[in-house]
């Protein structure tokens, strides 16, 4: 997947009239992209940023069918995302896992609730079952989570749920939609719309960031994926547009892993404001998250507020034993979920249906919005059916349901190369040839010159936050840790690029002044 050969293919067939041209390289863009491609259709992808730079790197880790939905009644949803979550794990193993959960029982009314709720869970994922629930005793669950708090504890409910890698499942998109003959550029800034003599959306204008050049798309359809900046897009074709989006943050804490002990992640079911808390085994490390705050603007870069922090971790010490505090906090990351904008002013976040919603402008320009991570390829597909309504021509049955991800292998490396699939054997057959790329990065991780030189040749990775945050994970991690791999890994990347020193001295400062959002000071 190179850049500069996708960024070519539109610079030389400006006539070329695309199927579809989608703005966002999230999730949701990515969704429309691969179920367009798996009909025949050609398709252009342009993110301003790289590649799941905003929401789409940011979840709890969880392929779900979501246990809260199903407490609200969102039966239909829960169908869906069960159904979705099944198929993911099935078309990329190496970036999936099932994951055993566990929630603590405290009094014989909770283990009677949440057996029968998670047994009608299991019943609703049918073929797509990870495991049966069943209670487990006292000991049973100490010993599973040695660090669960043990003063009143009955037991366990176990269940079972998807965890993946959110930005690497972008990235193997990115690679699979490239592979059927898409053609996906991150920086790339859409600036303008442009319209035919009767008002309706045939294109648009964008700047390509890394060279400064003005480009044109013409497309039959213009997909808005933008996630919780979709209302940008929606007033560049019409200034009037009304709100459709309501960002919601939602922040993580990430600990050392003895905080909970074991493998299994543990699931709190009504944490102080009416949410669920997770604290999910990822990589190594405990992701304890998440929060649920109204936020009046989307931004690029979130940053976690004094309270919530302060939430997750009143949260997280009221059932552990080892209890985390400030200082323990490896890194802190926060999301911006793009929920639907509800008509009724006052209603509360989690009430908010997860539900995504399709919009058709008067100018024929198609908005999607809303949904969740597990049923990205769903909401694609809803998007892709209307096509044949705005462009006029007919297309294919959709076949993303059934597509393997590029990396796609039955057998996934057992360490941290797992997440590259297939193309681990591709690393590893670099360095026959050049042993001197096994020198790690940092001593604390298993990264290696390799994969830098790798990720640059063939993930189109362009700036050092790409590779620390998106492509290895290790800013969400550790970023102390990732501060201090950045020289190396700069280095690295501008021998590669043919970067000079100043390059290397902008990147440095920028990528400072990121990872220090992420670092919590006791």
């Amino acid at each position: 997947m190179h850049r500069s050969a996708n960024l070519s293919k539109i610079k030389d067939n400006q006539e070329k009239i695309w199927d579809i041209a989608i703005i966002g390289g999230g999730s949701s863009g990515f969704g429309v992209a691969l179920d367009a491609l798996s009909r025949g259709l050609s398709v252009v992808l342009l993110e301003k940023s790289d590649f799941a730079k905003g929401t789409s790197s940011r979840s709890t880790k969880l392929l779900h069918g979501g246990v809260r939905y199903l407490a609200q009644g969102d039966v239909l949803l829960v169908l869906e995302a069960l159904k979705e979550r099944g198929r993911l794990l099935e078309n990329a193993p190496h970036l999936t896992y099932n994951q055993p959960f566990i929630i603590p029982i405290y009094t014989w009314f909770d283990r009677l609730l949440y057996s029968f709720g998670l047994k009608l869970y299991d019943l609703m994922a049918g073929k797509w079952r990870l495991g049966k629930s069943k209670f487990i005793n006292k000991t049973e669950t100490v010993r599973r989570m040695p660090q669960i708090k043990q003063e009143g504890l009955k037991g366990g409910v176990v269940y079972h749920d998807g965890q993946f890698d959110d930005a690497r499942m972008i990235i193997a998109l990115a690679q699979t939609c490239d592979e059927l003959g898409g053609c996906v550029l991150n920086y790339s800034k859409v600036e303008s719309l442009t319209k035919d003599t009767n008002g309706k959306v045939d294109g648009l204008n964008f700047i390509d960031q890394l060279d400064g050049s003005h480009l044109q798309i013409k497309a039959r359809m213009v997909v808005n994926a933008t996630g919780v900046f979709a209302d940008k897009i929606l007033k560049m074709d019409n200034p009037d547009a009304r709100k459709s989006i309501q960002p919601s943050q939602g922040i993580h804490l990430v600990f050392d892993q003895s905080f909970l002990g074991g493998n299994d992640a543990l699931m709190i079911p009504k944490t102080s404001d009416g949410r669920v808390l997770f604290a999910v085994p990822w990589h190594g490390k405990l992701v304890v998250g998440t929060t649920d705050t109204l936020k009046d603007k989307p931004q690029l870069e979130p940053e976690a507020l004094e309270k919530e922090i302060d939430f997750v971790l009143e949260t997280a010490q009221a059932y552990l034993t080892k209890k985390p505090t400030k200082a323990d906090i490896l890194s802190v990351f926060a999301g911006l979920r793009p929920l639907a904008a509800p008509k009724e002013d006052g209603a509360k976040t989690k009430e908010i249906s997860r539900t995504h919603k399709v919009i058709l402008s008067d100018s024929k320009l198609v908005t999607l919005t809303g949904g969740k991570w597990t049923t990205f390829r769903k909401m694609g597909e809803d998007t892709v059916e209307y096509f044949p309504k705005v462009s006029g021509k007919n297309m294919s049955e959709s076949k993303s349901a059934t597509q393997k991800l590029h990396g796609f292998t039955i057998k996934p490396d057992e360490g941290h190369m797992a997440i590259y699939g297939s193309d681990a054997f591709q690393i590893r057959f670099m360095l026959k040839d050049h042993p001197e790329w096994r020198e790690k990065l940092h001593p604390k991780y298993p990264y290696t010159i390799a994969e830098v030189i790798w990720i640059i040749r063939n993930e189109m990775a362009v700036k050092l936050e790409d590779v620390l945050s998106r492509r290895f994970r290790i800013l969400l991690l550790d970023a102390r840790t990732a501060m201090e791999m950045a020289p190396k890994v700069v280095e690295i990347m501008a021998k590669e690029l043919g970067m000079d020193q100043n390059w290397i001295e902008d990147e440095l400062k920028e990528f400072k002044k990121t990872a220090n959002k992420y670092i919590i000071k006791p």
